[in-house]
């Protein structure tokens, strides 16, 4: 009996054998995985990362229907044959094919459901034609790897089957394939791409920009009477530096004087070692007199040592310019990047940084010194998060912290969202009376509690949509707990869970989190920074309404 596959007529013998040896299990299975990952996930997606992310469900899918018939028939369970068999694939496949094509016609309005929580203009049409050129493209390249693999698994096979029983030889054949493909992936692809990375990234760092220059006032970051060279500040240390505001900016904006606040920034190559840079990063701030402000806030930056300056302006406005931040890059790479490379890196950057300004900052009197905040951003705030170890700072602790879109990694974050109130989602978590730690995404109030803030103020600020914090590897195998009851508010109410597809979702909306809109995804508005801010350093002398004259003139979003 022919194959389903081999029914098109005029096929040459070539293209007609290719078809055969392709499993019919498998591109069942395959073409419903392909049909939910046109079903919206945390972010909108272009047609071309719809096309990888189908491409990749769809071998997904056609991997595991391959494995289940295998293991059906090692199983020796009984099969169809013959015409049952012939009919049985048909209905399904055409069963199948039917639901793509119904998916794909959905597919615009699901995209538009995402679209539309987040302000941005509908699509008229999904692409589907394009969807499925690039999802075949990306299957094609992943099954002839696959094949190759088991190409040379079966060579290695038959080798060692003729010394050794046929199943000892198949598991070593197997474990020897494994061994050389993570081999040649790891040790040149891997390698090779890290390596351009490295390069790129590292002339990106010391590019220094047209139209940035080093600041004319003594008692600036890179000036020329500054313990830090402007050279070596690093291209996001240079921006951060030239973009703070003066005092009499400040003052335009909120009618009352300001002071012009301090940013102490020490680029990656300012010295040569961690214990270096932070030393420079304390005798800068002492230099400008950081210690004597009125807040003091260590910063942790991204991974390729940005820092968002949504953050710091916000601070800046709410205390009239009498502020000063301190921070200390710890790498040049994107934050995945530098992350998978050096994991330890920033939090060891991070963790000497605190202990130096904290050690300093505790000798002064209470009376007298500024209270201290923490402060960092994806990344940032999982290295923050590490820097300071409670039982250390417990007998005098710091006054807070505001760590936004905290990573999934995050230890604390991931406790105290599974040990949150039971009648709070996992999305906005309420973590006991409020004391000591809230939660704020674009519309949460974080007076909302009936306890009063404790010493100690912790606010993460996250939303819902952001895959940064809220990818779950194990998607893959249970529904993830933020997608259970009510969903956040820019969360389309289509979103459902599918084994491994929405894991391949979640992962896809990761290279992407970074590039939604201001207020959504991992793009954290200023906005939403002034109330988290406002929360934790208990700010004075603001009413709600100067807040909103405030988030109207330095905001995002107006």
């Amino acid at each position: 009996m022919p194959s389903l596959l081999a029914l098109p007529f005029g096929l040459r013998p070539a293209t007609e054998q290719f078809l055969r040896s392709l499993s019919t299990s498998g591109l069942i299975l395959g073409t419903l995985f392909f049909a939910a990952s046109l079903t919206p996930s945390l972010l909108p997606r272009p047609f071309a990362l719809q096309g990888l992310l189908s491409g990749l469900a769809l071998a997904a899918g056609y991997g595991i229907g391959v494995c289940g018939r295998g293991l059906w028939r090692w199983l020796e369970l009984p099969a169809a044959s013959g015409r049952l068999r012939w009919l049985i694939n048909g209905v399904l496949g055409l069963l199948c094919i039917g639901v793509a094509v119904a998916f794909l016609v959905q597919a615009s309005e699901w995209q538009n459901s995402v679209r539309a929580l987040m302000d941005l203009p509908p699509v008229e049409t999904g692409r589907p034609f394009s969807v499925g050129l690039v999802a075949v493209a990306v299957f094609g390249v992943l099954l002839v790897v696959a094949r190759l693999f088991a190409w040379v698994t079966r060579a290695i096979a038959r080798r060692l089957g003729r010394v050794v029983p046929v199943r000892l030889a198949a598991f070593v054949a197997v474990c020897l394939s494994v061994a050389l493909f993570w081999t040649i992936a790891n040790g040149v692809l891997a390698r090779g791409v890290v390596n351009t990375f490295d390069s790129s990234f590292k002339q990106l760092d010391a590019l220094v920009e047209d139209g940035i220059d080093a600041p004319a006032q003594a008692d600036r970051t890179g000036s020329a009477q500054s313990l830090v060279a402007w050279r070596y500040l690093g291209r996001h240390g240079r921006r951060h530096i030239a973009a703070g505001p003066r005092g009499e900016d400040i003052a335009a904006v909120t009618g009352r004087p300001a002071r012009d606040p301090v940013r102490v920034y020490v680029g990656l190559h300012s010295a040569q070692t961690i214990g270096q840079r932070v030393a420079l990063a304390l005798a800068e701030l002492e230099r400008v007199g950081g210690f004597e402000r009125a807040v003091l806030v260590v910063v942790t930056p991204t991974g390729t040592g940005w820092i968002d300056p949504g953050a710091i302006t916000a601070v800046e406005h709410l205390h009239h310019g009498d502020v000063a931040t301190v921070a200390v890059q710890y790498s040049y790479l994107p934050s995945w990047l530098s992350l998978l490379i050096q994991p330890e890196h920033g939090a060891d950057t991070a963790r000497a940084l605190f202990r130096a300004v904290y050690d300093r900052w505790r000798a002064l009197p209470r009376q007298t010194r500024p209270r201290l905040f923490l402060h960092g951003l994806s990344l940032g705030a999982l290295h923050s998060e590490r820097s300071a170890d409670m039982w250390d700072i417990v007998g005098d602790p710091f006054h807070g912290a505001v760590w936004s879109g905290p990573p999934f990694r995050n230890q604390t974050w991931q406790w105290v969202t599974a040990n949150r109130n039971p009648d709070s989602p996992a999305w906005l978590p309420r973590f006991r009376d409020g004391a000591v730690i809230r939660f704020a995404n674009q519309a949460s109030r974080l007076d909302d509690f009936d306890a009063p803030w404790g010493p100690l103020r912790i606010v993460y600020l996250q939303y819902a949509s952001d895959p940064v914090s809220f990818f779950d590897p194990m998607a893959f195998l249970r529904e993830p707990a933020w997608l259970a009851g009510e969903r956040g508010p820019d969360v389309s109410p289509s979103l459902r869970w599918f084994p491994v597809v929405t894991m391949l979702q979640l992962a896809v909306d990761l290279a992407a989190a970074a590039d939604a809109p201001i207020g959504h995804g991992h793009s954290y508005a200023t906005e939403h920074y002034i109330a988290a801010w406002r929360a934790v350093s208990a700010t004075d002398g603001w009413s709600d309404a100067d807040i909103a004259r405030l988030e109207a003139a330095i905001g995002d979003l107006r």
